[in-house]
């Protein structure tokens, strides 16, 4: 049910859309920064703020499938 929603919002939401690919480039420049073996104190305060703005975006991703489900949002 979960994926079906989502896969839903992928294909007519343009927000919901814009929200996973932004998710997706932090994801992908966390993976990087978590793969050095050590990090500058400027890639220590890029690395926090990338995680928090990640937990934001999914929130927001979250917030608009409960939308979704409950028939409140409009596909845009």
């Amino acid at each position: 049910m979960v994926d079906s929603v989502r896969e839903q919002l992928l294909a007519s939401h343009d927000q919901f859309r814009e929200l996973v690919q932004t998710h997706t480039q932090y994801s992908t420049r966390l993976n990087f920064l978590s793969a050095k073996r050590f990090l500058t104190e400027e890639e220590k305060t890029e690395e926090v703020r990338l995680k928090k703005l990640k937990l934001r975006i999914k929130d927001q991703m979250h917030m608009i499938e409960q939308e979704y489900r409950s028939g409140q949002v409009q596909v845009a």
